[in-house]
């Protein structure tokens, strides 16, 4: 009796060995590198030298990264169709959370604001981050709504879509968070081409959403010159600042580039292999780069270990979006198919953008580097994802499972009759050819 209990909650056909071992690896991998870049940038002994003795931040990350995988485990276990049915109360949850967060009498004891931004809630020893739960509960209630429509390969089946990224994406922009808020896009827009919708109809949309948006701006510098709509005055300042050390690129070098420049040039120091334990220590200790132990850790590492350490980390990142792939290409569900294409787009975007953010090509957003950036929230929501894309992966082969999102070249037409089988002579139904 208690076999089948566990039977129906884990599943019947179990694969051991798949792709997702690789997102674990990579990712295990990521984050112990992250706790020792962590322990590198938080020195405080100004010589560099002596014993490593973990700083408060270092100890809570690895009781984080314990946590993230332990949550990573109890995620994977059951079924991700049980997943699918608390997708909807989540989201839900979630949104109720983030509007929390904009409630102006809210206590401070609950939720304080750092650097501008209305974002954690405090419990005590802990702060969690409804935006960063966000993007996985919005790719599951996506991969719920998607998973047996064709309505999304019309332009109009689009809107529904379209509304379920909106409202989370701007109750986050509002805190403000541009960085995560950015990520439901492409999020959204691999779902939707992973369920078959016509490409043309999303550059469609694509391209009245940006010219609502070039409008928007376009009346606001007219009417108010210097206020830039949608962004904040230290958002507008970033984005000046990339444009004006892109063409001088000393531009800015105390003022709005100061952690953008001071993180290209420790980045640089380690040239091709990197620097040793002790002097990364003291060049970090010196030069004090803004936020090295979270959105600029990545500077930390190609301090230490170079080019070479940078490509390794992009490497571990190709790995985890291989087994996430193959994942993804070997799954017959089509929900369990679109949650692992949204985690991938989610993954890839923010790897990229916060990439960027350190060597300088991209404006500073706040995007933390997935499994290597300082933060118990930021930690949890990547080892969930991971855990989805090994659930997923365990229980691939669905033997009666119909193909995902195969549709006829034009979409049924609901006020025309559908056509009828054609009568052949002695009784019986016409067959294709």
């Amino acid at each position: 009796m208690r076999s089948n209990w566990v039977r129906a909650i884990v599943g019947g056909e179990l694969t051991p060995w798949h792709g997702a071992w690789l997102c674990v690896l990579s990712g295990l991998l990521l984050s112990m590198l992250g706790i020792y870049a962590i322990d590198l940038g938080s020195v405080s002994d100004a010589t560099g030298a002596g014993p490593i003795t973990p700083s408060g931040l270092v100890l809570r990350q690895m009781m984080y990264l314990g946590v993230g995988m332990l949550a990573a485990m109890v995620i994977a276990v059951p079924h991700y169709r049980y997943v699918r049915l608390v997708a909807w109360p989540l989201m839900w949850l979630i949104i109720a959370l983030l509007i929390f967060l904009l409630v102006p009498f809210v206590p401070t004891s609950l939720v304080r604001p750092r650097n501008g931004a209305r974002a954690w809630i405090e419990f005590g020893f802990v702060d969690f981050q409804p935006s960063e739960i966000a993007k996985i509960a919005f790719v599951l209630v996506m991969a719920d709504y998607l998973r047996f429509r064709g309505s999304h390969r019309t332009l109009l089946g689009l809107i529904p879509p379209a509304i379920m990224a909106f409202v989370p994406a701007m109750l986050i922009t509002l805190q403000p968070d541009l960085g995560i808020a950015m990520l439901f896009a492409p999020a959204i827009f691999a779902m939707l081409f992973a369920a078959g919708a016509r490409m043309r109809h999303m550059v469609s949309v694509a391209g009245i959403a940006s010219a609502a948006v070039a409008g928007v701006v376009a009346i606001a510098l007219i009417t108010e010159p210097g206020n830039f709509p949608l962004l904040r005055k230290h958002q507008h300042a970033r984005i000046v600042g990339l444009v004006q050390m892109m063409q001088d690129p000393t531009s800015g070098a105390e003022g709005v580039n100061y952690q953008s420049l001071r993180a290209q040039m420790l980045a640089g120091a380690g040239q091709l292999t990197g620097e040793s334990d002790a002097k990364t220590r003291v060049l970090h200790r010196y030069n004090e780069l803004p936020e090295r132990h979270n959105d600029m850790i990545l500077s930390v590492i190609m301090t230490r270990f170079g080019l070479l350490g940078g490509l390794l980390v992009i490497g571990l990142y190709v790995a985890w979006f291989t087994g996430a792939y193959l994942t993804a290409a070997l799954c017959r569900d089509g929900f369990g198919q679109l949650v692992v294409v949204g985690l991938m787009a989610i993954m890839f975007a923010q790897t990229f953008v916060n990439v960027g953010m350190v060597l300088g090509v991209l404006p500073i957003i706040g995007l933390t580097l997935p499994f290597v950036s300082y933060g118990g929230t930021s930690m949890l929501t990547v080892w969930l994802m991971t855990g989805l894309v090994f659930s997923v992966a365990m229980r691939r082969s669905s033997r009666f499972a119909r193909p995902t999102f195969e549709f006829d070249d034009e979409p049924i037409s609901y006020g025309e009759p559908r056509p009828q089988p054609k009568i052949v002579p002695g009784g019986g139904r016409g067959r294709r050819g």
